[in-house]
């Protein structure tokens, strides 16, 4: 299904359901920021109001890199809606992130 003009209905996600990510980076790194960027660019496009980010540092946040077992960054984890995906990488690749958030 081609993004264009989509809405999140035709991706089987309600209309008010909104989206929980967080996203693993190490410091203010080049492909952290790459990936910061590139993701909130997606998400401006794709779901505008309808998400909530949090970017979690692992250098800020070790109990929290373990308790969610980080093994690479940048990594994003959708938590919500269902089920929880993970993708690892900086968000440049469009086609691989809509299909980690399920909006392809």
């Amino acid at each position: 299904m081609s993004t264009e003009g989509s809405s999140l209905q035709d991706w089987g996600i309600a209309a008010d359901e909104k989206f929980s990510l967080r996203l693993f980076v190490a410091g203010a790194s080049s492909i952290s920021i790459r990936a910061i960027s590139n993701l909130q660019s997606i998400l401006d496009e794709h779901l505008k109001d309808r998400y909530e980010l949090e970017i979690i540092d692992i250098h800020q946040q070790p109990l929290l890199v373990k308790e969610e077992n980080i093994f690479a960054v940048p990594l994003l984890i959708k938590k919500l809606p269902s089920p929880i995906k993970r993708l690892v990488g900086d968000m440049s690749d469009k086609a691989k992130v809509l299909k980690g958030l399920g909006l392809e």
